[in-house]
């Protein structure tokens, strides 16, 4: 079984700064908007195929949620789609917020 790690907020931090990473967030656009983890994209169920398709198998993906809980099932389903650094932020961007909160990005209305 292909399988995918849970991380914490720190590890990801160190994984964001060190480039080669792709943040995907799948919680709901209004929110997403209002707040997320800098450089991070949106994921919904309308794109994957298209993420799929543009996203190297070989390039870390973190997924983040609001708590670390959803995160988990969505992983593991980039996992099993061939990907072979998949990661679930433990605690999600309310955890991130709570660390990082001068690491924040909005997309302006």
């Amino acid at each position: 079984m292909v399988d995918y790690k849970i991380i914490n907020v720190d590890k990801a931090k160190e994984m964001i700064e060190s480039g080669n990473v792709q943040v995907v967030d799948i919680r709901d656009e209004q929110v997403f908007n209002q707040a997320h983890i800098p450089n991070s994209m949106h994921l919904h169920s309308g794109i994957m195929a298209q993420f799929l398709q543009e996203t190297d198998e070989d390039t870390p993906v973190i997924v983040t949620c609001y708590h670390g809980i959803s995160s988990q099932p969505a992983a593991q389903y980039i996992a099993e789609q061939g990907y072979t650094q998949v990661y679930s932020l433990e605690g999600g961007f309310t955890q991130w917020q709570g660390v990082y909160p001068e690491e924040i990005a909005s997309i302006a209305e």
